[in-house]
C-alpha cells in the first residue's frame, strides 16, 4: 500500500510539475472553477494501481448511468502536482490528496469547494470511521471526503508462535509492558524494531511510534496541538511519550543487538526473524502495509502466518485513538456532474472491488469486510473502525524541513545514543520554521 511519508525521500522538481500538470490537465481536466458542466470529469489519484483499478471498475459505470464520462488519472507527487496545476488554473475536477494539510492549503486559495451541500452528511456521520470527517474538515466545512485509509496502529506478530507460547493481547501499556517482560523472561526478544530506510528516509518508524504514543497519553486534541506546534516537543506528553519508547525498546534485552541496533537496522527486513520456528524477535509495530515486505513464504499465507493487535490504548477501556493516513477526496470543480461523481464517491461500496486486492481499506466502518481477502486486512480495518478518534500521520502534516527532516534525523540521533531525549526534543522545537 502507497505510504506518502516513505516516498518523501523522492523530490521533484517544481519545474517538472508544472509541465506535468499542463500536460495532465490535457487530458481533460475541467479546471477550478469551471462555469460550464462539461459531461466529464476527470480525477488525479496517486493510490497503488490495484485500488485505481477498483474504483475504476465501479465508479466508470456508475457515472455513465448518468451520462458523464469519468476519467482516473493516476499521477505521481500529486501535492505538489495539484498546487502547481491550481496555480496554472489547469486543476483536475476532483482530486485524492493524500495530507489534510495541502487541503487546508487549496482551502486558504479559495480553489476548494465544500461538500456539505454534495453529499449525504448525516450518512456519512453514522456510516464513517470516529474521526474520518474532522481530517477534511476545514472552518467547519467538509472539503476533504476520506475515500481510502491505511491503518499504523498495529503490532504484528507469528501466529503459530504465540499461540504455542499462549501469550495475550494486551488492552493497556500496561499490559503491554507485563507482556515484554513475560516474552523476555521466557527468553525471548520481545521486540523487532529497525529505523534504516535504503531510499534515505531513515528515521520515520520511530516517528510513527512518538504520534501514537502522544495521541494515547494526550488525547486527539493535545495531538493536534502538538502537530501544528502549539504544543511544542519538550512538552510533558511528548517527553512522556519517548520515555514509555526508551523502556519498551530501549532496556537491556528488548530488542536484538540492544537499542544501539535500531538505529542501524533496516526496517523492511528488521521482522524477517519473527518468522523463524524460534522467533528472533516476537513484536513489530507497523502499518498494515508491512505484510509486503514478509519473507515470501510467509505472504503465501498471511491468514496461517501473521497475527495483528491494536497498538493498545494508555488505560484499557480509555481512549483508543488510531494513526493513519488516506486519500481525502477534493473538490475543485462545482458543475452538477463534478458534484455527482462526489456523490458516488461518498458511497461506503466504493470500494468494494477495490477491497479485494489487499491494498485498501475504507474509512466506513459498515463496509462489508468479508470482501477483505485476509485477516490481517481485516484486523486493520476493525482496528480502525472500533478507535475512538483516526488521526493522520503528524509527522506528514509538520513542515518538511521538520516532518522529513529534524524529526527523523532526531529520532535517529536518539535512538543511537548519540543524543539524549531532551536534547532531541530540543533540536527538532528549534528546527521549526518561524514563518
Amino acid at each position: 500500500m502507497r505510504v506518502s511519508k516513505r516516498n518523501r525521500s523522492v523530490v521533484v522538481a517544481m519545474t517538472t510539475a508544472l509541465v506535468a500538470a499542463a500536460g495532465l490537465a490535457g487530458c481533460g481536466g475541467g479546471g477550478s472553477g469551471s462555469g460550464s458542466d462539461s459531461k466529464t470529469v476527470t480525477v488525479w489519484l496517486s493510490t497503488d494501481q490495484p485500488v485505481v483499478d477498483g474504483f475504476n471498475k465501479v465508479l466508470v459505470p456508475e457515472a455513465k448511468k448518468k451520462g458523464i464520462t469519468l476519467k482516473l488519472k493516476k499521477v505521481n507527487d500529486i501535492n505538489t502536482l495539484v498546487m502547481t496545476s491550481i496555480q496554472a488554473n489547469k486543476a483536475p475536477d476532483i482530486a485524492l490528496i493524500p495530507q489534510p494539510g495541502v487541503v487546508q492549503d487549496i482551502v486558504k486559495r479559495n480553489k476548494a469547494y465544500p461538500l456539505d451541500d454534495v453529499v449525504d452528511m448525516d450518512s456519512l456521520k453514522s456510516s464513517m470511521t470516529a474521526g474520518t470527517l474532522d481530517a477534511g474538515t476545514v472552518n467547519d466545512k467538509l472539503y476533504g471526503l476520506l475515500v481510502s485509509m491505511n491503518v499504523k496502529s498495529l503490532v504484528f506478530y507469528n501466529k503459530k508462535a504465540w499461540a504455542t507460547a499462549g501469550y495475550p493481547v494486551p488492552t493497556s501499556l500496561d499490559e503491554l509492558n507485563s507482556l515484554t517482560d513475560q516474552i523476555k523472561s521466557d527468553g525471548g526478544t520481545p521486540w523487532c524494531a529497525g529505523l534504516q530506510d535504503p531510499g534515505g528516509a531513515s528515521g520515520w518508524p520511530m516517528t510513527d511510534w512518538m504520534e501514537d504514543l502522544v495521541m494515547r497519553y494526550g488525547g486527539a486534541d493535545k495531538y493536534n496541538d502538538w502537530v501544528t506546534h502549539q504544543i511544542k516537543f519538550d512538552d510533558p506528553v511528548v517527553k512522556q511519550a519517548g520515555e514509555e519508547i526508551e523502556k519498551l525498546l530501549f532496556t537491556d534485552g528488548n530488542v536484538t543487538g540492544g537499542q544501539k541496533a535500531i538505529a542501524n537496522s533496516n526496517w523492511q527486513t528488521v521482522a524477517n526473524s519473527m518468522f523463524d520456528t524460534k522467533p528472533g524477535c516476537w513484536m513489530l509495530k507497523q502499518a498494515n502495509f508491512i505484510t509486503g515486505f514478509f519473507p515470501k513464504d510467509v505472504q503465501k499465507n498471511l491468514d496461517a502466518n501473521v497475527g495483528v493487535f491494536g497498538f493498545p490504548p494508555a488505560t484499557s477501556g480509555g481512549e483508543n485513538p488510531t494513526l493513519g493516513g488516506g486519500d481525502l477526496a477534493t473538490m475543485l470543480n462545482d458543475n452538477a456532474s463534478t458534484k455527482t461523481v462526489m456523490k458516488l464517491m461518498a458511497d461506503k461500496n466504493l470500494g468494494s472491488e477495490a477491497a479485494k486486492s489487499g491494498d485498501y481499506i475504507s474509512p466506513h466502518k459498515d463496509f462489508d469486510t468479508s470482501v477483505y481477502p485476509n485477516s490481517i486486512v481485516k484486523g486493520a480495518a476493525e482496528v480502525a473502525y472500533k478507535s475512538t478518534s483516526f488521526l493522520f500521520d503528524g509527522s506528514d502534516a509538520m513542515p518538511a524541513s521538520v516532518g522529513a527532516g529534524s524529526f527523523w534525523k532526531q529520532m535517529v540521533s536518539w535512538t543511537a545514543g548519540e543524543e539524549s531525549l531532551d536534547e532531541a526534543l530540543k533540536n527538532i522545537d528549534d528546527s521549526w520554521p518561524t514563518s
